[in-house]
């Protein structure tokens, strides 16, 4: 198949922008290097940024909420929660201040029904559109992406209490890989793939087709607001699917503006923003949509509790599911670590661990530390923990760790934290809630530091999804393996370390469904398939694996020379005439297709002295 223009233009800026690198790497031994560097970059900037320039994309506009403007103010709420008495709406609010955000109606069966029936018929037309046309959709959406960076962090950090730095990480620059990694490698993972064939049946081609399921379903988490939302929706649209989503509804405030993201794009482009929907519901109205017959795929990321629930209620419908669960992710320090290695892996820690206020199903929940490092971390991870500025993101200029979702879960993380404590380990650092003298209504939790944690401890095996840190002790690469692999999850994981056998060990023993080398959740980063085993869930999001899971895998077997096709041998025609010829015939067919030489000879006799 030729390659269109826009992937040569895409091949040709990376190839250009690798060569500057690589050129720059040169350039530190050259003694006039700075200003070769300068030189290098400017040109660079010029030639990729010219070859990337795509007229194939429509500028957009969305107005941002007036909760997400600087300097807002709304007024606090005596109890912020999602259920207010009186209001059958949702009560949505800023967890970092208590600050009322406004209601959402959720939505009834009925409007479950009315939305699903217009995403399908938007659907039929929309899966006869060209890669080209779905390109273009989704490079509308990634300029606006790059475009409005702060407005969609904002949002994102009002109705989830985040940092706006990790909402620049975990929301914005995850969504532009996607975009851009759909955008560049989706047509090819979507071509039909050519299979091998076998002797008996050479004059056969064998295809693999991936066609649009119709209407898929998405029910996703809090955590990370805009990119859970849009990133099934990014994968449903390319692989031509229409799609529902249903927001948690403690982030179902930000969902109409992404929405809208979304929808504008499309309407510019000159197709239905029926294609997709978000279903805002209370727990008891999801079982219509997880059992609807018109729904083709469920993509679920929760907790084990909910899933169950989905998986009873699809399996009515008999619809697939793709379940993310969480995690209980452990990174594990080698002993070899240089100086300067150390100082890296431990500032890598302090990000997995309170990246997103620990609210992030891959976020490192254990460091599994060798005995040499072991303390040393203890004393670079300490202080540096006692200093996290704890505050409201949209409020204060200097934050660190932001809010949590609710409170619902402190008095299990402070009986985990004191179960602990009784039990051996040793608590440095915070350990408790935190009242914000600022906003007393937000929702906040002590940056946490917890050692000589055993795998017997509770806080051990149950996930947190809170800012804790939690340091284990491993006397060997075999033993902090099998305290990696002592939970039920197995979702992702982390080796950090300069012994390549010893890495290796650790990739290959440790039970999970991704694993970064010397980093932290990069597998995401770069798209490869996203999901775990176990308690962790299964089915796989993202990349190759993630987009051809919302297509019908269609297998097609056919003729490929002319004149050449399938005719059935006279001893094998109904009614069969001779038994005992009819099935030396057969054997000889096994034999002729799958044994050596001498049984190849022998069966090519047995057919053609029983095809008489």
């Amino acid at each position: 198949m030729v390659m269109g223009m826009d992937h040569v233009t895409e091949a040709i800026a990376d190839g250009l922008w690798y060569l500057c690198l690589k050129v720059l790497d040169l350039s530190h031994f050259i003694s006039n290097g700075p200003w070769l560097t300068y030189a290098i970059i400017a040109v660079a900037s010029i030639l990729v940024k010219g070859l990337r320039s795509e007229n194939d994309k429509e500028t957009i506009h969305i107005d941002l909420p007036d909760a997400a403007q600087p300097g807002w103010k709304g007024a606090e709420l005596e109890e912020p929660d999602i259920k207010e008495p009186g209001l059958s709406g949702i009560q949505c609010y800023d967890p970092a201040t208590g600050q009322r955000l406004g209601i959402v109606q959720p939505v009834s069966v009925n409007g479950i029904d009315r939305a699903i029936s217009a995403a399908k018929e938007a659907q039929v037309e929309w899966a006869k559109t060209t890669f080209r046309q779905r390109r273009k959709v989704l490079r509308t959406i990634l300029n606006f992406v790059l475009i409005n960076q702060e407005s969609i962090a904002r949002v994102s950090s009002r109705d989830s209490g985040k940092p706006m730095l990790d909402a620049a990480f975990g929301e914005v620059m995850v969504t532009a890989e996607k975009l851009q990694w759909t955008i560049k490698h989706g047509e090819k993972v979507l071509q039909p793939s050519s299979r091998p064939t076998n002797f008996l049946l050479l004059y056969k081609q064998n295809t693999v087709h991936y066609e649009p399921l119709g209407v898929v379903a998405a029910l996703v988490s809090w955590n990370y607001p805009f990119h859970n939302f849009i990133g099934p929706v990014i994968s449903a649209i390319f692989a031509g699917n229409a799609i529902v989503v249903k927001p948690s509804e403690r982030t179902a405030w930000s969902a109409p503006y992404f929405l809208e993201i979304v929808r504008v794009a499309l309407r510019s482009c000159g197709h239905s923003a029926d294609l997709v929907h978000t279903l805002p519901m209370w727990p008891e109205t999801a079982d219509h949509l997880t059992s609807h017959s018109d729904i083709q795929h469920i993509t679920f990321i929760g907790s084990q509790t909910v899933c169950k629930h989905v998986l009873k209620s699809s399996a009515r419908a008999i619809i697939p599911v793709c379940a993310e669960l969480g995690g209980k992710d452990p990174a594990i320090v080698l002993d070899d670590l240089s100086n300067s290695r150390f100082k890296a892996t431990a500032h890598i820690l302090l990000r997995g661990t309170f990246q997103n206020t620990g609210q992030n199903c891959i976020g490192i929940e254990r460091i599994i530390a060798l005995p040499t490092v072991y303390d040393h971390l203890i004393e670079f991870l300490k202080p540096k923990i006692e200093s996290l500025r704890v505050g409201a993101p949209l409020n204060s200029p200097d934050i660190d760790v932001g809010a949590m979702i609710s409170t619902m879960n402190f008095a299990r993380l402070e009986h985990l934290i004191s179960d602990a404590v009784k039990n051996g380990a040793r608590l440095l650092v915070g350990g408790k809630r935190w009242t914000n003298p600022d906003f007393p209504q937000g929702h906040y939790f002590q940056p946490t530091l917890l050692v000589d944690v055993i795998p017997s401890m509770a806080i051990a095996q149950e996930e947190l999804f809170a800012p804790i840190c939690v340091l284990m002790r491993a006397s060997s690469v075999d033993d902090a393996i099998a305290i990696a692999n002592s939970t039920s999850y197995s979702l992702g994981a982390s080796v950090f370390g300069r012994s390549t056998k010893d890495i290796n060990k650790v990739v290959h023993g440790v039970r999970a469904g991704m694993v970064s080398v010397n980093d932290f959740g990069s597998f995401y980063a770069v798209q490869l398939p996203f999901g775990g085993v176990a308690g962790s869930g299964y089915g796989r999001f993202a990349g190759e694996e993630g987009l051809r899971s919302l297509c019908n895998i269609k297998a097609v077997c056919q003729d490929q020379f002319w004149g050449i096709s399938t005719s059935i041998p006279p001893p094998h025609l109904y009614p069969i005439a001779n038994t005992s010829k009819a099935w030396t015939a057969a054997t000889g067919i096994v034999a002729l297709g799958y044994g050596n030489m001498l049984q190849k000879s022998t069966g090519l006799w047995n057919i053609l002295r029983n095809l008489i």
